[in-house]
């Protein structure tokens, strides 16, 4: 009887220390899936270059638009609000890693345009610009337009809107030739030793080398929560015409369509459709807060789609839910982003930019040239891209597009 007691008492422990250890192996695998350092590193570092590379056209925007200072905070909220819950929402709903953007073409139009608009009158023209933007989505319009761009192409595109980015780490090398050359040399070694950890250990050597210069600006952040206002619109003729008929144009050809083409380069054959009429939706019901425009992103969408976020495509997706983490908090915060952007070195950004957009720019390259019969169109809409050419408002990556479609025609012909 003593000999089965001690048996049923150990085969007691075996069981719930089998319990226990299969517990622990779940925690962990949940931890491991959806806490990995190269996800949060990616999506941090997606959302850093979304916010440093054009948050002060957003300000010159709001601006000229007369915005208080608590009318901007509310813009970065509603902005922060708006890219968070679309990139989570449709991450988790696509399984992809789908990331949102205000957009940085019409912020810049904005700049210009808004000058001596009442701000009613603004909001009006954001909220029409954003529901063409649902119309052209829902309707399938632009899916339909997306199915005659060649893969070839995309991946040009895709090129040149990058290739910038990758350039502009080299043009900071003789200005802070000690932190980019450091950043440079960490990356190269780490990307042979700990391939998915490289992106961010780079970034926080470039903070070290950057602290041990002084250069950091720490002493300036503030933190201040932001407080949404709501402004009622009004629906102006002109001022839709003016300006929201614009902003669709531009966000339509020079961030959705770049978007669009950075999904499909990298191989997610996500719908169209839902994703631009989301965005849409977004920006109608986060208009009056001064949220203008969101859309898909492209170069920060790049940085959550390479193989420094993860080797495994189809787990990207949570570095872009990483980067909507990233964006609500921001968008919380409203005031002190430009604080927080300003203290970092603007040449860390630019260079740890172009470190993680440096595989994607090669990788795009590859693609664009593998067919041969589609080469000579592939070349002429990288070349156009990457000039920066603007016409009659519209930006690069739409017209290296249209000549590349052209070329591509004319060689068929032949």
């Amino acid at each position: 009887m003593r000999y089965n007691a001690h048996l049923l008492i150990c085969l007691c422990a075996i069981a719930h220390g089998t319990h226990y250890s299969r517990n622990g192996a779940a925690v962990g695998k949940f931890f491991g899936k959806w806490f990995a350092f190269s996800h949060v590193a990616a999506g941090f570092i997606a959302v850093l270059v979304g916010y440093s590379s054009s948050a002060a056209i957003v300000f010159q925007a709001a601006h000229a638009a007369g915005a208080s200072p608590a009318e901007i905070a509310s813009w970065l909220w509603a902005l922060g609000l708006g890219m968070g819950v679309s990139c989570i929402g449709l991450s988790l709903w696509s399984r992809s890693p789908i990331l949102t953007a205000w957009s940085t073409p019409g912020a810049a139009l904005l700049a210009t345009s808004l000058v001596g608009v009442p701000m009613a009158q603004a909001l009006g023209a954001f909220m029409f610009a954003s529901l063409l933007i649902a119309l052209v989505g829902f309707t399938g319009w632009f899916e339909r337009l997306m199915q005659y761009v060649p893969k070839s192409l995309a991946a040009a595109m895709l090129g040149g809107i990058l290739l910038r980015f990758g350039l502009e780490l080299f043009v900071q090398l003789p200005k802070q030739p000690v932190l980019v050359a450091s950043m440079l040399i960490v990356f190269l070694l780490t990307r042979r030793l700990l391939p998915r950890y490289a992106v961010a250990i780079t970034f926080v050597a470039g903070l070290c080398v950057a602290g041990m210069q002084n250069v950091l600006q720490f002493d300036t952040l503030h933190l201040d929560l932001a407080q949404p206002i709501f402004v009622m619109p009004v629906f102006s003729l002109p001022t839709m015409l003016g300006v929201g008929l614009p902003l669709f144009i531009v966000t339509m050809t020079s961030q959705n369509v770049p978007g669009m083409a950075v999904l499909r380069a990298n191989g997610y054959a996500t719908p169209a459709s839902p994703l631009v009429g989301s965005t849409g939706l977004l920006g109608v019901i986060l208009a009056p807060f001064g949220g203008f425009s969101f859309n898909l992103a492209a170069i920060t969408a790049a940085i959550c789609m390479s193989k420094d976020a993860d080797a495994d495509p189809t787990q990207r997706y949570h570095a872009a839910i990483w980067a909507g983490v990233f964006y609500l908090i921001t968008g919380l915060l409203g005031g002190a982003v430009a604080s927080l952007f300003g203290a970092i070195p603007h040449a860390l950004v630019l260079a740890i930019a172009g470190l993680a957009l440096l595989g994607t720019i090669g990788n795009s390259l590859a693609g664009a040239l593998a067919h041969e019969t589609e080469r000579d169109a592939a070349l002429i809409t990288f070349l156009v891209t990457a000039s920066g050419l603007v016409l009659f408002g519209i930006g690069s990556a739409f017209w290296g597009l249209v000549f590349g479609l052209v070329t591509a025609g004319i060689g068929r012909k032949q």
